[in-house]
């Protein structure tokens, strides 16, 4: 395996979560009423606890793009 398709695998990952955090984030903006009385069905969970869970799990999502992702490609393009 070498070192370009290390760089393009990590730049399609990349791409692919960034898209998925994106559609995460405007369906959470766009229906944000419509996902919380889908999700209130089975768990009981206040409106901003709702909210903070959905906020918190898109900046642990976006962190780990950046960590796991991002940085590594970065590195790789740098070295190579």
């Amino acid at each position: 395996m070498t070192l370009e398709i290390i760089r393009d695998t990590l730049a399609w990952c990349s791409l692919i979560n960034i898209v998925l955090l994106a559609w995460w984030f405007l369906v959470f903006c766009l229906a944000h009423d419509w996902t919380y009385r889908f999700h209130s069905r089975w768990f009981k969970v206040p409106v901003e606890a709702f909210d903070e869970m959905h906020y918190g799990g898109m900046g642990f999502f976006l962190m780990g793009i950046v960590l796991f992702n991002l940085v590594p490609y970065l590195a790789l393009r740098i070295a190579g």
